[in-house]
């Protein structure tokens, strides 16, 4: 199909659209990764390592998080930042740095969720030895994370994987403004609707390739965990 040619005309020969659109998206979504890791990890080790009251809804309500409605996500951040809205000083709205906020929001639920039953997982079975050895709670969460560093690094992967292939709240609080919050999930969209297809199938391809990637990185690291146990 002539489309197919013209999608592969594109890739081959590096189109500085097609580049600028990757690239945006690579870096708002490992940006986005990192900055959810930072608050999702110590969130979710903190969880798996206290009880206090209201643990358990809490937990329910983190689980329910991991499939927050990407729209409901980018409506928030929307209205935080928007010119009536508690953050509309910041004047971020429509920018890479809203867009960032927003899968954050999406991301985070993800890893914390994921390294809290990795963390319990691994205080059931260490928890006499930590016990016994009177480790404080600060440095068991570090032992029991660094134990657990190659699951949550698929737990990473996994929330990476979910920030590169979302559209609704970026839309919402990036605009989709060529050049600028043009992302490689909007991009597909909008050039499919207006019957772009080659820029649409290029990025498509571009995009499930970073998917195969994501998930062999995951896998890769799953082996080499069960290996270091084993």
């Amino acid at each position: 199909m002539p489309e197919n040619a013209s999608a592969l005309h594109l890739l081959l020969t590096s189109d500085p659209a097609l580049r600028e659109i990757v690239w945006l998206s690579l870096f708002v979504s490992l940006s986005a990764t990192l900055f959810a890791a930072l608050i999702g990890v110590p969130a979710g080790a903190l969880i798996a390592l206290t009880r206090f009251r209201g643990r358990e809804p809490l937990i329910v309500l983190l689980n329910a998080l991991m499939g927050l409605p990407p729209v409901v996500a980018g409506l928030v951040v929307f209205l935080a930042l928007s010119r009536s809205g508690p953050l509309g000083s910041w004047g971020l709205l429509f920018t890479p740095q809203a867009m960032i906020i927003a899968q954050t929001v999406l991301v985070a639920p993800i890893i914390a969720a994921l390294t809290r039953q990795t963390i319990e997982d691994l205080w059931m079975e260490y928890r006499d030895e930590l016990t016994a050895m009177n480790v404080a709670p600060v440095r068991r969460a570090i032992t029991l994370i660094a134990d657990a560093q190659f699951s949550l690094v698929t737990a990473l992967l996994a929330g990476f994987g979910r920030a590169t292939a979302e559209v609704g709240a970026i839309i919402i609080v990036g605009g989709n403004i060529d050049g600028f919050t043009r992302t490689m999930t909007t991009a597909i969209a909008l050039e499919t609707s207006k019957g772009e297809l080659p820029l649409a199938i290029g990025l498509g391809i571009v995009l499930m390739l970073v998917v195969f990637a994501i998930n062999a990185l995951a896998w890769g690291a799953r082996r080499a965990g069960e290996r270091l146990a084993g």
